[in-house]
């Protein structure tokens, strides 16, 4: 499975791609690396994300998971850069649980990519995140997505009654 690393404002990330699409991105340098012409376009696409110049991903992926982790993968991903969803929200709209959509959450093989990170507590605290430095790798992604969407946070925060943002 080719592989290929990139440097990121916490440390060093690699993407895996399987039949034309990215299938994972783990934190840490992967072991063997194969620059393809999708994991170049991947990692310029992130490193335009981190620098604030690019805040949606163009790229086909394939993430491995239950129909219903799927699901949630794919709510995730309709959840606007700068904003946040609360665990029982996206529950609600999946007819489900919040214990199962932050089980999802942490399964998530793609993260950054498929924005797990953009979800939070029902009270507004960040609840859990599995990658990098846990909280504070979440923390600066919703922070790097408030920079570049200064509107869409204040908003959100006013429709849920908030003054600060978590």
């Amino acid at each position: 499975m080719p592989q290929l690393s990139l440097h990121s404002p916490f440390g060093e990330l690699t993407l895996s791609e399987e039949d034309g699409a990215i299938v994972a991105l783990d934190w840490g340098r992967g072991r063997d690396q194969e620059a393809t012409p999708l994991l170049r376009r991947a990692c310029a696409q992130l490193q335009d994300y981190f620098d604030g110049l690019r805040d949606a991903f163009d790229l086909p992926l394939n993430p491995a998971g239950t129909p219903f982790r799927l699901r949630v993968w794919e709510a995730m991903r309709a959840i606007p850069p700068g904003e946040t969803r609360s665990y029982a929200e996206l529950a609600r709209a999946l007819g489900s649980a919040p214990r199962a959509v932050g089980q999802a959450c942490g399964a998530n093989p793609i993260p950054i990519l498929i924005p797990c990170h953009r979800v939070v507590a029902a009270d507004g605290s960040l609840g859990g995140y599995s990658g990098g430095e846990g909280l504070a790798t979440k923390r600066f992604l919703l922070e790097l997505e408030r920079r570049a969407h200064p509107r869409a946070a204040r908003s959100r925060s006013a429709a849920e009654g908030r003054t600060s943002l978590p």
